[in-house]
């Protein structure tokens, strides 16, 4: 006859499941042991009885019962049999009954901080994938970037680089982004005032914590980059927006801002504004650097696709010529792939040594290989002769959506051909919300309007990404949203 436990365990033993049938022995009498069902002490039936009665091979509840005397469990006397260890508390109530079985419960019995309501990222799946700038993936040749992983893995090998190593990024890429910033952007720096980060949104992360506490207050557009704000709300920053126009930020607000708060930090995007496109004036950038040397505030310039630009020479960074006043931040995700994950920042040395630090708490060092790799891309000569192929497929597919949008939604909307960046705002003049409920029912995946607005006065419209559609699925895009602007006016 089997006793009442035994009837629930087999109750809980699924030869279907996907975890193996020891394991789930273990399991189920875990959790019989943890609510008091099985009381320190009590024997269990012999492997050849248990089994048997779960109709399973005996050597399965041997293997279960071995592996829960080596955990301390269960023990062993002799030849008495096998019980729960009595080392273990009782779970008995004060009647001395046990206590019944719960079912096992998803209720969470701590504190955490719970992901908002809006995810930052778009979520997979079917349909078509409106992106608010990233590259085109497929463009990028896959066997180049396999043999420069074999290149690198091999140099890196020789030289015993493959072991643990400065928090602050690989020695060879520093050395390469920073002769790249000095040639080509203009920037007064050395691998000193480098450090790599796992893409810019991770060195933006560690560019704030190590430049405001809580309470303190962190400028930034009324219309940018969600996952920003959200970076300065996690560590306890108070996010304060400001104006913004077809020149950019507002930088009287800024000045007015910085008399009212403690400001620590402006976080923007100057050279292609996210999500806008247009870009801050040399005159703004001046008066924006006098601002903050006189209220002593860092500026964090985000220049997340500075090669991107198609109708003149881009602006050079405020980091060059105000490299103590600017922390600046790069991404090599728009050039090369996403998924590499390579950006970087560069700052004072004290700076990027304050950085560094916080990298080695939270992740200890970067990935070598994926480093080196990047490294050896530009070492080659490869990532220049990609750059220029990207730049023209780019440019291209840049004049076919303005050609898109003008054919399917001239009437219902209002745009610029941006002289950058792989993106354009798109203002609409009917019911946005109702618009994108069209379009996302239409099968678009793209990111609202509110996930750009940190005030509720701020203007609305869509950041709509080019570059990582073909034509054939620009067509469809721009095709859907026009249906869903018609119905959603």
């Amino acid at each position: 006859m089997l006793r009442p436990w035994q009837v629930t365990l087999g109750e809980r033993i699924d030869p279907e499941r996907g975890t193996p049938i020891y394991m789930q022995i273990i399991h189920a009498l875990i959790r019989d042991i943890e609510t008091g069902r099985l009381l320190s002490g009590t024997y269990l039936p012999s492997s050849r009885e248990l089994a048997a009665a779960l109709g399973v091979n005996r050597k399965t509840v041997v293997l279960a019962y071995e592996d829960l005397i080596a955990q301390g469990w269960l023990s062993t006397e002799g030849t008495r049999g096998t019980m729960v260890s009595r080392s273990l508390p009782s779970g008995a109530s004060a009647d001395g009954a046990p206590p019944e079985v719960e079912a096992p419960s998803e209720h969470i019995h701590y504190r955490f901080s719970e992901p908002p309501a809006r995810s930052l990222a778009l979520p997979d799946g079917k349909g078509i994938k409106l992106d608010e700038g990233a590259p085109d993936g497929r463009i990028f040749p896959a066997d180049q970037l396999a043999r420069a992983y074999r290149s690198a893995i091999s140099r890196a090998s020789r030289a015993n680089r493959l072991q643990y190593r400065d928090p602050r990024g690989s020695q060879l890429l520093r050395e390469q982004i920073a002769e790249m910033l000095r040639s080509q952007r203009g920037l007064p720096v050395t691998p000193a005032n480098i450090c790599i980060t796992r893409g810019s949104q991770n060195g933006l992360f560690l560019a704030l914590q190590v430049l405001i506490e809580p309470g303190d207050a962190v400028l930034v557009e009324e219309l940018t980059y969600e996952p920003a704000v959200a970076a300065i709300r996690a560590l306890g920053g108070k996010v304060i927006p400001v104006g913004l126009d077809e020149e950019g930020i507002d930088v009287g607000e800024v000045e007015a801002m910085c008399r009212r708060h403690a400001v620590r930090a402006v976080f923007l995007t100057p050279h292609h504004q996210f999500p806008t496109t247009i870009a801050l004036r040399p005159e703004r950038r001046l008066q924006l650097l006098e601002i903050a040397r006189q209220f002593g505030v860092a500026i964090i310039e985000d220049d997340y696709d500075h090669e991107f630009h198609f109708q003149s020479q881009p602006l050079l960074p405020m980091a060059g010529y105000a490299p103590g006043q600017v922390l600046y931040l790069g991404s090599m995700s728009k050039l090369l792939l996403p998924a590499l994950r390579i950006g970087f920042l560069a700052a004072p040395e004290a700076v990027i040594d304050a950085v560094a630090h916080r990298v080695s708490l939270t992740d200890g060092m970067g990935n070598t290989v994926t480093e080196e790799t990047a490294a050896e891309l530009i070492r080659n000569g490869e990532l220049r002769r990609h750059a220029r192929k990207a730049w023209r497929v780019y440019s291209e597919r840049r004049q076919a959506f303005a050609a898109l949008l003008d054919a399917h939604l001239g009437s219902e909307v209002d745009f610029a051909v941006p002289d950058g960046g792989l993106a354009f705002w798109v203002k609409f003049r009917g019911d946005l919300d109702r618009i994108e409920a069209r379009a996302r029912a239409q099968g678009l995946r793209f990111a609202s309007h509110h996930s750009f607005m940190t005030r509720e006065t701020a203007p609305k419209g869509l950041r709509l990404g080019f570059a990582s559609l073909n034509e054939a699925e620009a067509t469809r895009a721009i095709t859907a949203l026009a249906e869903a602007a018609r119905l959603g006016s």
